[in-house]
């Protein structure tokens, strides 16, 4: 072959193959058109999205004392318990509230007289304070400053606060809304190729809801309710049917 004929032969390669795609384009945009202008009906998902910001936080830590009586460790649990209302009560929380006290016996082997037996070496007692807040913020700070606790003396461990947000049931009304607007801007886009348009609303199935942290994309099969961040996103999805006309 000579190097003239060469780029007569890629000019025409390069024209078939945009021809055959043309054609393919116009093969798939026919199908399209041809399924929506018989049907009677489009079913088409909406979702919707919305970023929120937690009004309440639920705090815990636990606390642990033990002595060789029970009277002793109560005593050493209410000097505890008093440090731990005082701590709190300085950084501002008001809901304050302590659960009752467990008591687990201590219990060890001893010899006596070449005879080893069980018994009671002491006894251990173990309570829980819960902070309830709308000031998210301030009180979410307590599981870092809780270690003032544990040099005070106070052997104290806190959990991770729950981040919670609380009008998340009307926000899920109002997502569960939106995505249906969605989704029958969906549908009209759709009936739009085939020539249609979109009467009324036949079925509408909800997914679940998720609750994530902000920007993490986040999803569940079940559905998440996260506690763990101040900001999140809720997110609903609608699948809907409509009828066309």
């Amino acid at each position: 072959m000579s190097d003239s004929s060469r780029p007569q032969l890629l000019g025409m390669l390069a024209g078939l193959f945009l021809a055959t795609g043309l054609v393919l384009s116009s093969m798939l945009a026919t199908t399209a058109w041809l399924k929506v202008k018989n049907t009677q009906f489009v079913t088409v998902k909406g979702s919707a999205r919305k970023n929120i910001r937690s009004d309440l936080v639920i705090w815990k830590g636990s606390f642990t004392t033990q002595a060789a009586t029970l009277l002793a460790a109560q005593r050493n649990l209410k000097s505890d318990a008093d440090k731990v209302a005082g701590f709190l009560r300085a950084r501002g929380a008001t809901n304050i509230l302590f659960t009752p006290i467990t008591i687990e016996e201590v219990k060890g082997s001893l010899n006596t007289n070449g005879l080893t037996q069980q018994q009671i070496l002491g006894y251990r007692l173990t309570q829980t304070v819960r902070v309830e807040s709308a000031d998210v913020e301030r009180t979410a700070l307590l599981d870092r400053e809780s270690a003032g606790l544990v040099e005070a003396g106070v052997l104290f461990t806190a959990q991770p606060p729950e981040l919670i947000y609380t009008k998340a049931g009307e926000a899920k009304i109002e997502m569960l809304g939106e995505a249906t607007k969605d989704a029958r801007v969906r549908a009209e886009q759709i009936a739009a190729q085939g020539g249609r348009g979109i009467a009324r609303l036949h079925t509408a199935d909800m997914g679940v809801i998720q609750i994530a942290p902000i920007y993490s994309g986040q999803t569940s099969w079940e559905g998440m309710n996260d506690v763990s961040s101040l900001d999140k996103t809720i997110t609903a999805v609608v699948t809907a049917t409509f009828a066309l006309k």
